[in-house]
């Protein structure tokens, strides 16, 4: 059998993980890149209990580091050729575009933009004829939604990026894909509401949609999918010999989201976005 390696950003926890153990599970060698070293040791831990540590090489990676990035790149050449790469390392900011720092802005592209870059860049020269790359994207990077401007318009980036790259590696043999997840239990809406959130001042005048907002995310809470979901579906392209699609949703409802957006006329679908969030759940 033909050797497989992988390497997956941002592999200990939500999807990353997820994804990680799967493909482990399948026979992989995966490179497990970690950011923090607390992260790595109960990475670490986890994979033994799972009885997958061998299978499993956890290394420190900081996808917005460049020095990060190149003692990273040093190590590969042990483990070439590489078969897959899943950029999933990403963040979620969210705010309100007048209210939310430029700064902010720069750190989400500096993860979900630049950091996806800079992996792709270091490890194509370790891929040959067969690899493939899957950038984790949402259906954000389909659609745009009110306080969450810095995550929609980097994932809105990583898709015009993604279709650029797989033009560009088809003639090698190379294949490039976007995993466009709705919303799941590792939701990162939910996680940019509460932790990430530049919160509206008391006399803002956003302060009525974001409490829109946080009621329409609080009542689909219970419709969130199980991410294994989506850990399956990375290890089911990753075996396919022809990705023959650009983009895979998966996740609830996003499909006819998707579809509803590109038939509409805009100021149809608008109406249809401001109404769900004003509605009473």
């Amino acid at each position: 059998m033909m050797k497989k390696t992988a390497i997956v950003t941002g592999a200990n926890s939500g999807f990353g993980k997820l994804i990680t153990m799967r493909l482990a599970k399948q026979g992989y060698t995966v490179i497990a890149g970690v950011r923090q070293e607390a992260n790595a040791k109960k990475l670490a831990e986890e994979m033994k209990q799972a009885s997958l540590f061998e299978s499993i090489h956890i290394e420190a990676l900081d996808v917005t580091d460049t020095q990060s990035i190149q003692a990273f790149k040093k190590k590969l050449d042990a483990y070439a050729p590489i078969t897959l790469l899943v950029n999933n390392a990403g963040t979620a900011y969210a705010g309100f575009a007048e209210e939310v720092p430029i700064d902010t802005y720069r750190e989400q592209f500096e993860v979900n933009v630049f950091g996806v870059m800079a992996m792709t860049q270091a490890v194509l020269p370790f891929m040959t004829s067969g690899a493939k790359i899957f950038n984790m994207s949402s259906i954000s990077g389909l659609m745009g939604m009110p306080a969450l401007s810095p995550y929609v318009s980097s994932k809105f980036a990583l898709e015009g990026y993604t279709e650029s790259l797989r033009i560009e590696l088809a003639s090698f043999g190379i294949q490039a894909a976007l995993i466009e997840p709705g919303s799941f239990q590792t939701n990162i809406w939910n996680t940019s509401m509460n932790e990430q959130m530049i919160q509206p001042a008391k006399d803002s005048k956003y302060t009525s949609i974001y409490q829109k907002m946080m009621g329409y995310i609080d009542a689909q809470k219970s419709n969130y999918g199980d991410p294994r979901e989506v850990a399956e579906l990375v290890v089911t392209l990753a075996e396919k010999k022809q990705l023959k699609k650009l983009r895979y949703l998966v996740g609830k409802g996003v499909r006819l989201s998707f579809i509803a957006k590109q038939l509409l006329p805009w100021n149809l679908w608008e109406k249809i976005i401001l109404r769900t969030l004003s509605s009473k759940k």
